[in-house]
């Protein structure tokens, strides 16, 4: 049964360029479906049932998963099972009109101008790392990028005499994307001063590690967490709290919503009108510490 998965991974990753993130999110869901269908004492895939479905979901449901990872490991089965059936695997899909959870909606973590300025200017300018966290950290806020498609830059991408960058999106997507002056000042002092001291003349990617390689998601994560911890900032602190905020910052200063669109890479409009909710629920909290009768 674990072949099917393997198989249907190496598909996904050829024909429908799926990224290494999601291939790796895709994997655990189907290892831990596998896992159930074991426990349930189902040895094929023919044997499968909605009902075996149910339970497993039922079961991540209760183990504490959020809406959100359930509603990806029922997308995950649903194009595993199309999968099974298209390739003659299986002559059924038990899959089919699965539902999925409801989504919650949750607003994304931002931090207010004040906190986001604390955290970049607590960052040195005095050696090789201290200048990379730094550049990282000002161009994550000064364009809205997420944490991959920064690791993922390289020198070529940078378009900085006509005040740009180019970086790849989700599903291979390339987007042009202003850069603000002072990000682009903190990225040349980086390479400039730091990148060839870190091993930069063997590779084109812009960010290394401290063994001149490209720095790793893990990377950035300690770094992120170190920095923030450094400046004084005790809240919660998710990859992308440069980006949500960088979206919510713009939108407070009278941004146009489309235009965050673009900048943010989001292919649906009401992907990017979340925005607008965290403003409303800012206003509230305004409303409400300050206007005696609220």
């Amino acid at each position: 049964m674990r072949s099917h998965i393997e198989s249907f991974l190496q598909y996904m990753t050829v024909e429908k360029r799926m990224s290494a993130n999601t291939r790796q999110a895709y994997a655990s869901d189907l290892t831990q479906y596998a896992s159930t269908l074991t426990q349930l004492g189902v040895e094929e895939w023919n044997e499968v049932t909605r009902s075996h479905i149910v339970k497993h979901i039922e079961e991540l449901s209760q183990a504490g998963r959020a809406s959100s990872s359930l509603r990806r490991a029922v997308s995950s089965i649903r194009m595993f099972h199309h999968h099974l059936k298209m390739t003659g695997v299986t002559t059924t899909d038990p899959s089919l009109y699965l539902e999925s959870p409801k989504a919650e909606k949750q607003l994304p973590d931002t931090w207010s101008q004040t906190e986001v300025e604390r955290l970049l200017d607590s960052v040195p300018t005095s050696d090789p790392l201290s200048l990379r966290d730094r550049a990282m950290l000002e161009l994550l806020y000064g364009t809205g990028m997420r944490v991959s498609e920064l690791l993922g830059l390289d020198l070529d991408d940078l378009q900085f005499e006509l005040g740009y960058l180019q970086c790849e999106g989700k599903g291979e997507r390339a987007r042009i994307i202003p850069v603000s002056s002072v990000a682009q000042s903190s990225v040349e002092r980086y390479i400039q001063q730091a990148r060839n001291g870190l091993g930069g003349r063997e590779t084109e990617a812009l960010f290394l590690n401290g063994r001149g390689g490209r720095l790793s998601r893990q990377g950035f994560w300690k770094m992120i967490k170190r920095r923030a911890k450094l400046a004084g900032i005790d809240k919660e602190i998710t990859p992308h709290v440069l980006r949500h905020s960088f979206a919510t910052h713009l939108l407070e200063n009278g941004a146009d919503l489309r235009a965050i669109q673009q900048m943010l890479g989001h292919a649906d409009l009401a992907t990017t009108q979340v925005y607008t909710h965290v403003n409303k629920s800012r206003l509230h909290d305004v409303y409400r510490k300050h206007h005696p009768r609220a």
